[in-house]
Formats: C-alpha cells, structure tokens, sequence
C-alpha cells in the first residue's frame, strides 16, 4: 500500500479526522429534561434579554471558527473551499489533541471582500474567536482588518500572526548563535505576501528595522503598481524608494546577516550566502522544497539554518503557536492579536531553549511544554496589560 492509499483510507475511514462528543450523559427524561427541552427554555429567555450570557451559557463560549477559502494553501496554490477542508479540518484536530481547545472548520466560497466579511460576521456570534487560514493576499489584509475591528473576539490569521511569530523566536536565538544583536541584524525577505509582510511588520515592531523586501519583480518599492497598497506602504516605511525598483536577492543579498525566505524552491544559490555578512543566517521557509538545500547552504558557510520541514533541525512551524495562542486568548479573555502580543509569545518560545546552538533555536514541534509556554505568555500579557490599563 503507497503512502496516498494509507492516508486516503484513514480519512475515508472516520470520515475525516473529527468528531463532536457530548459533555452531558442523556440516560433519562431527567437528563433530557435538563439538557434540552423544557431546561433550554431557562437558558434561552435568559440570553435572549441578556445575549452576553450566551458565552457563559453555550458552546459559542469556547468555540473557534477555523475559516477558509482555500485560495492560497501552502505549496498548493488556489485549490478552492473544498480543497482547503482537510487543512482546516487537519489543524483542528491539533487544536483539540494539542491544547483541549475546540475548533470547528468551515469553508466559505472565494466572493468579494465585502461578502466574506459580512459572512463571518453573520455567524461570529457562535463563535469565541474567528482563525483564519489560506486565503490569498491582499484579500487576507482587508479581512482581518476589518473584522478585527468589527468583531468584540479575536481574529487571527494563521499565515500571518501564526508564521511572524515562529520567525522571530527563531531569529532571537539565532543571533544569539552567531553573536550579534537582534536589532542590528540587516534582513532580506524574500516573498512577501501574507506570511512575508506579516512577519517584515513583527520585525520592525521589535525593532529590526534594516530590511529588504523582495518579492518576484524584485525590491518591492513604494511607487511600484506591479505590487499591492499593503506591500507599497511598507516598503515606503522601510525607504525602499525607486532607485531599488527591479533589483533581485542576489543584487541586494550582499552583506545581509539574514535571509528570510517565505517564497518558492531553490531561487537561492550558494553564491547569494557567499556574498552575505559573516555568519549569514538562512530561513529558507517555503514548504516542501525550501529555497535553498540546506546542505547547500551549510556547504557556503552558512552558520544557522532553518526550514519549513521536519526533515531538518530548526523546523520553523506554524504548529509551535496557534494550539496554545488561542488557548490563551480565551483563557485570558484577549480580544484582539496586536504586536506586542505577538512578540511576547515569540519571547516566550525562544526562552525554551535555554542554550541556542545552530541546530536548536526554537522548540520541536512535539517538544513538552510548548503550548503550557505559549498560553502562559498570553495570561502574562493579559496580566501586564490589565496593570497598565489600571496605571493608566
């Protein structure tokens, strides 16, 4: 049997990979009595005056939307909503296995920015917090902006919050490894969308501020309409004016302590680390080739070197953060994922490894305690802004 037959008749098996269990045993007419009808009727007069109460009373109080359109799935592409399902269904079964957190996945079709936002507003009440996940750029910005600022829950998106957060814990610690400091690192990315501009933006807010976007035309600059608003307004923050427009990596790679590559296979060659400052620092991130072999990297002298997959050391993974991020936002009642949350977390994870080397700068994606860290982050936080609102 091909490892294609064994997985297709695992999930044709169960149906997919979840289930829904009951919380309450009904044996009796006194079971039933009290966990549906006539008892539903107390709850429901009650939050009908009081719809607050409905998070107190019902599973909205607890549960996740795990929405999709499924028009940019890693390494994938646009495969549609139905295509998108078994991602979401995938990361749902690590939200309940990993963290007790329950999480159901929903499929919306690709439509206009104003339908999608409206359509998860309209069932945001069920919900305690909206995930979003592999849905295409710029649309994702718009998105999440909008509902996060419409919406009284938290919004995330995987792509973005989920892989900044996981770069930058990796980055702390691999500047620790090659003996510089964070904030004088000079950064190239290469792919910004979603993940790329997500992660430039956690990075600048810490405050490395030398980078480089580069996208497929080359340096992404501020008046260049072959890129989207999102990524043109950055690049103005960063001064990424005209005179960069059409430069590729290996035109700007030079002296850089660190490539971040959020963009496609082997576009990186071991002249590029050559022509990078000592001890360049490679995340070459895209999945399931990176955009350079690692071998090859270490091969050009590369001191720290990460990837997307779990066949080498340092996989930098999504799967470190939203188990246990989303545990702690409604642990701690946080209602909205901003930048220093962010970097709290990624603090955070790189304080797991308590002595970074080049083969171990953030935890294992099954190493114990990483979602125990990542929602005692958010409590901390949740604590520090509470204090501060007070002092305030």
């Amino acid at each position: 049997m091909t490892e294609q037959d064994d997985v297709l008749k695992l999930h044709e098996r169960h149906t997919g990979v979840l289930n829904i269990a009951s919380e309450l045993p009904v044996d009796d007419r006194k079971d039933l009595a009290r966990a549906y009808t006539p008892g539903v009727a107390i709850l429901s007069k009650l939050i009908a005056s009081h719809p607050e109460l409905k998070d107190r009373y019902t599973m909205s109080g607890k549960l996740v939307a795990l929405i999709t359109d499924g028009s940019a799935v890693l390494g994938l592409g646009n495969i549609g909503p139905a295509g998108g399902l078994p991602v979401i269904e995938g990361k749902a079964l690590l939200y309940k296995d990993l963290a007790g957190v329950n999480a159901v996945p929903i499929s919306v079709n690709q439509a206009s920015v104003d339908e999608t936002v409206r359509t998860i507003k309209n069932i945001a009440g069920s919900f305690a917090g909206i995930h979003l996940e592999d849905i295409a750029a710029p649309r994702c910005f718009e998105i999440e902006d909008r509902l996060a600022q419409q919406l009284d829950i938290p919004v995330y998106h995987d792509d973005q919050e989920g892989t900044a957060i996981v770069v930058l814990a990796g980055l702390i610690n691999a500047a620790k490894v090659v003996g510089k400091s964070l904030n004088s690192l000079k950064v190239v990315i290469n792919g910004v969308g979603a993940s790329g501009l997500a992660t430039a933006k956690l990075l600048y807010h810490v405050g490395i501020t030398h980078l480089t976007l580069v996208d497929k035309n080359g340096v992404i600059t501020k008046n260049d309409g072959r890129y989207n608003r999102y990524q043109r307004e950055f690049a103005a923050k960063l001064g990424q004016d005209d005179s960069f427009k059409n430069r590729q990596l290996s035109d700007v790679i030079r002296g850089k302590d660190a490539f971040i590559g959020l963009s496609t296979a082997n576009l990186m060659t071991a002249e590029d680390v050559g022509r990078m400052a000592d001890a360049p620092i490679i995340f070459a991130l895209a999945n399931p080739i990176p955009e350079i072999d690692p071998e090859i990297a270490n091969n050009a002298k590369a001191a720290v070197i990460a990837t997307g997959s779990s066949q080498y050391p340092n996989q930098v993974n999504n799967i470190l953060v939203f188990p246990g991020l989303f545990k702690g936002l409604l642990s701690a009642g946080i209602k909205h994922v901003g930048y220093g949350l962010q970097a709290a977390v990624s603090n955070a994870l790189a304080s797991m490894i308590v002595n970074p080397t080049a083969e171990e700068i953030v935890p294992g994606v099954f190493d114990e305690g990483v979602v125990k860290t990542v929602t005692n982050a958010l409590l901390a936080y949740a604590g520090k802004a509470s204090k501060a609102l007070v002092t305030d």
